[in-house]
């Protein structure tokens, strides 16, 4: 972990629900990615080699151009269009994935789109056929959730869908903070921040104390910029974080109970409900 104005999160990253609840995301290992693209790369050749000889067979008597023409849609096709296709069919997947468990996610967990789809093969097509992959598992093992360069580009990483889902357990308010938790403003924080925090609080017994102390003071500093008025002087940072958290939980749940009541009064019974 370090903090340089920001928080760096672990490899097993946390996703935040609309509930309001940390979900830790079981990032897929570099290793399990490697192995995956080879799958692909296997099946890509198979698919070029039949291609070239159905190929070869339909434009043997044209000419020069026409063939070239056929070289450059069918290496495109092969390389670029056909994996955007399954991949967005089936919502971040390929064959190489499918036999690992691997899904392709956006960075908020959400499913990819075409766009992203687009974006990780062009880049990929440097970073596997023009490079030989290198940059690609140079990438990964810098990157805490194993992103390639394709992945950087698009906003995507892979997530490993053989390994059980996390909750992380909310924080609660300590007692003697609640009266000015309740009635403080806190505005809005990085994303980043928020999930720092909530690992840092789920991870307090693995710290020595010398970095717990050190972490807390400094997460308290960053947090405390978006919160007004300050706690009372002399409280734990401990305590401070726990209670803002807690605090930004509560609103959003009741947020959330808000809409769902006032659309449930304006909007008709749903009949496939």
């Amino acid at each position: 972990m370090s903090i340089d104005g920001g928080y760096r999160t672990y490899a097993g990253d946390d996703v935040v629900t609309g509930e309001g609840v940390s979900v830790e995301v079981p990032v897929a290992s570099v290793i399990s990615r490697v192995a995956a693209r080879l799958i692909d790369l296997v099946i890509t050749f198979v698919l070029a080699i039949a291609a070239v000889f159905v190929v070869g067979m339909l434009v043997g008597s044209m000419s020069d151009a026409v063939t070239q023409a056929a070289v450059i849609v069918l290496v495109v096709g092969l390389t670029v269009i056909l994996p955007v296709l399954f991949e967005v069919v089936t919502k971040g997947r390929s064959p190489g994935k499918y036999a690992l468990g691997l899904r392709v996610v956006r960075d908020d967990g959400g499913p990819i789109t075409v766009r992203h789809s687009v974006i990780r093969h062009l880049v990929g097509f440097v970073e596997f056929y023009l490079l030989q992959g290198a940059p690609a598992v140079v990438a990964a093992v810098i990157s805490p959730r194993a992103k390639r360069l394709g992945d950087m580009a698009a906003g995507t990483y892979a997530m490993s869908l053989r390994h059980k889902l996390q909750v992380t357990s909310p924080p609660e308010a300590p007692p003697a903070l609640e009266h000015w938790v309740r009635a403080t403003d806190i505005g809005p924080m990085p994303a980043s921040l928020a999930i720092g925090v909530r690992q840092f609080l789920t991870r307090t017994g693995s710290l020595t104390p010398q970095a717990r102390a050190h972490l807390g003071q400094d997460l308290s500093a960053q947090v405390l910029r978006h919160v007004s008025p300050p706690p009372p002087p002399g409280i734990h940072a401990e305590w401070v974080l726990r209670a803002v958290l807690a605090e930004r939980r509560r609103r959003d749940l009741d947020r959330l109970h808000s809409e769902a009541a006032r659309a449930h009064r304006l909007l008709p019974p749903d009949p496939l409900g």
